[in-house]
């Protein structure tokens, strides 16, 4: 993850020391003029630029979610393009400004003292806020270009409470720092950070169609390197270089990384050359002067040309690029249309070269196509379109190693077409995904729907003691055969789909009811479970044990002719244990009884008689993925057993903070080792 925040991180340390001077400066010049009272009118300013900055993260959120695909790519590009621009002039400017910042400033708050409450708080509004709009932009683009949040959010939050700390520092004299030279060093690592996000929203603007040149790759290294390897994974997430960059891309980052730090570090250097206004001590910022940071002037160094610093620092990138250009052989990608349609399926397609590649899909028939990029020996996919319509065109991105490919379509109501296969040399080995027919589901949707009706057998029968319990009145019996009983359907999973509205009889949770808890629809297992464990009387309870066994019992009838979509054992492999992450492990359906976590063992049960029929299937695709999904089964089930005493199970609420927040990790984790099994066994018309 730290490779995903440390850009994250800079920029919020950076922006926000210098957002933190700013208020240091303010607070400092007030203090020093007697005017504490006066403070508020600085925080409130302060606080107003806070709010905008998150607002316009929040805008650029919204607005980016609700575009279409190409739109969200234009959006991102543009918006992109502005960081860029924005960094780049406040690493310049504050570059110019250090010395002279606190001067400034203070004849800014002399004239708000002057004019009233309003001029000081829009005073530190506009300073903080100027900070504040570009660390929302900048942090917003790097979390579009890592593809998630987290990484983002950690390594700015880390930035700003540094920075804050700092500050702190130098405001009550307890720390000494040459700002200006700690500005030069983050100047230049941000304008590293900055070529790498103008690639970035240059490739956005390709895919957009906004600008040509998107299938032109300079290099292509994807046959050769894993782009999910720690290494890429590390230079992408820092750097924003990729294992494949199109011309326009490189060309960017490299001419924008030549002039601009080539710019900068002469004008660090034609700094240097003048007298410094002086350095930063412990005790800058009380003194109304903490931003007189350049350290102590320095002479030129005669000896050395002043080319050879920016030199050195562009010529690393320039000399690697080169090199893998040079490997790559500047690969050109021609992204040609192909065809999609029973007539012309694969029409426009010639032998791709090794990497990966963007084909142009068109419909040129009359029916809704899927389309998939196949091996045509065995059928595996290594690339697929669904619900192409006619007349229209989508990119489809596939990897290409050594092997045979071809194109196969499958028009809705009409017969499968496969093109003409070509031979590819000279790539990698590229995985592909052995498709799935309904054919190879039915052996194991057959043995477990055996499973499921000898298991609703049994709960038939658990039900039905349950049920006698409560007619005659053992209500210390019924608890315990209320927990057999539900624990014997919560190892029912995978079927609850096909259980229809009698899933919700049987075991529906109050959430959605008008009433809750008091609602007449409340019925089923959680509804006997409120009553059981809140001292209602077995009078109460009665039509609620009845209405229960009625119709689990009709459930045991029904189920036998009720359509199974062989579709959904896949998708259950993932489905139960992610509702057990999200209703059991968060209490939501405990109704009393405190036995949340023996329904999360019975949940796993489900999953692993789940697994059980689809190992063939499964080890024939993914060898080793089962390998981790039982070591991660093993691990929760373990922590769970862990909660189950000679005293019966304890509940949810009584388990320390640290077992629950490892329980729900373990979980979490199990649940990324389960999340490919759908896809691997997705039902394929190409098959």
């Amino acid at each position: 993850m730290w490779d995903e925040a440390f850009p994250s991180f800079l920029i919020g340390l950076r922006e926000g020391l210098e957002a933190g001077l700013i208020v240091s400066i303010l607070v400092a010049t007030l203090v020093r003029f007697g005017q504490k009272a006066r403070l508020p009118q600085v925080w409130t300013g302060v606080a107003a630029a806070i709010a905008l900055s998150l607002s316009f993260g929040a805008v650029l959120t919204f607005t980016a979610a609700n575009l279409s695909g190409h739109a969200q790519e234009a959006f991102g590009g543009v918006l992109s393009l502005i960081a860029v621009g924005f960094v780049t002039a406040m690493v310049f400017w504050m570059r110019r400004s250090a010395r002279t910042l606190s001067a400034e400033l203070k004849e800014k708050v002399q004239a708000s003292l002057a004019m009233g409450a309003g001029a000081l708080v829009l005073t530190s509004f506009l300073a903080v806020g100027r900070e504040g709009l570009e660390t929302s932009l900048f942090l917003w683009t790097n979390v579009r270009t890592a593809g998630e949040s987290t990484g983002p959010l950690i390594g700015a939050a880390v930035g700003l409470v540094l920075s804050a700390g700092l500050c702190w520092g130098l405001y009550r004299r307890a720390l000494k720092m040459n700002l200006t030279r700690f500005f030069t060093i983050t100047g230049a690592g941000l304008i590293v950070v900055a070529a790498g996000v103008l690639g970035y929203g240059l490739r956005d603007l390709q895919e957009s169609g906004l600008v040509g040149g998107a299938g032109s790759y300079a290099f292509d290294l994807s046959a050769h390197l894993d782009a999910s390897s720690w290494y890429a994974t590390l230079v992408q997430g820092t750097l924003n270089l990729t294992v494949t960059m199109t011309v326009l891309q490189v060309v960017g980052y490299l001419v924008y990384l030549c002039i601009v730090m080539t710019l900068f570090v002469e004008g660090v250097r034609g700094g240097k050359a003048a007298p410094a206004a002086g350095t930063a001590t412990a005790g800058t910022a009380a003194t109304a002067e903490p931003a007189e940071t350049g350290g102590q002037a320095e002479p030129v160094r005669s000896g050395r040309p002043r080319w050879v610093l920016p030199t050195a620092l562009v010529a690393v990138p320039v000399v690697v690029a080169g090199a893998v250009i040079a490997v790559s052989g500047g690969k050109q990608d021609s992204t040609a249309t192909v065809s999609v349609s029973e007539q012309e399926c694969g029409k426009g397609f010639t032998t791709p070269v090794p990497g990966q590649q963007v084909f142009q899909m068109h419909n040129t028939g009359d029916k809704v196509s899927e389309v998939y990029l196949v091996n045509p020996a065995s059928g595996a996919v290594y690339g697929e379109i669904e619900g192409l319509a006619p007349g229209t065109t989508r990119a489809l991105t596939a990897t290409i190693g050594s092997g045979d490919y071809a194109w196969r379509c499958v028009p809705t109501g009409g017969k499968s077409v496969t093109s003409a296969s070509v031979h590819v040399t000279g790539g990698g080995e590229v995985k592909a995904v052995k498709p799935v027919a309904e054919d190879d589901l039915k052996g194991p949707l057959d043995t477990y729907k055996d499973y499921v009706n000898k298991g609703l057998a049994t709960l038939l029968t658990q039900t039905q003691k349950l049920q006698a319990d409560v007619h005659g009145g053992d209500l210390a019996t019924a608890r315990a055969d209320w927990l057999t009983a539900h624990l014997q359907y919560a190892s029912l999973g995978a079927a609850y789909g096909t259980f229809a509205d009698l899933d919700g009889r049987i075991d529906g949770r109050p959430d959605g009811l008008a009433d809750k808890i008091q609602d007449k629809d409340f019925t089923g297992f959680l509804r006997l479970e409120y009553g059981l464990w809140h001292g209602q009387s077995a009078a109460d309870l009665t039509p609620v044990a009845d209405q229960l066994t009625a119709d689990v019992a009709k459930l045991g009838q029904d189920f036998p002719g009720q359509d199974f979509d062989p579709g959904d054992l896949p998708l259950r492999a993932h489905e139960i244990l992610e509702n057990t992450l999200q209703f059991e492990l968060t209490g939501d359906t405990d109704q009393g009884s405190g036995t949340n976590l023996a329904t999360t063992q019975a949940n796993l049960v489900g999953t692993q008689e789940l697994l059980t029929v689809l190992q063939p299937l499964l080890d024939e695709r993914d060898p080793q993925l089962l390998t981790r999904v039982n070591a991660g089964m093993k691990r929760v089930g373990d922590l769970v057993a862990a909660a189950h005493g000679p005293a019966g199970w304890t509940p949810l609420e009584q388990i320390p903070a640290d077992a629950r927040r490892q329980l729900d990790g373990a979980t979490g984790e199990l649940l990324e080792d389960l999340a490919p099994i759908p896809a691997l066994l997705e039902i394929r018309k190409a098959a």
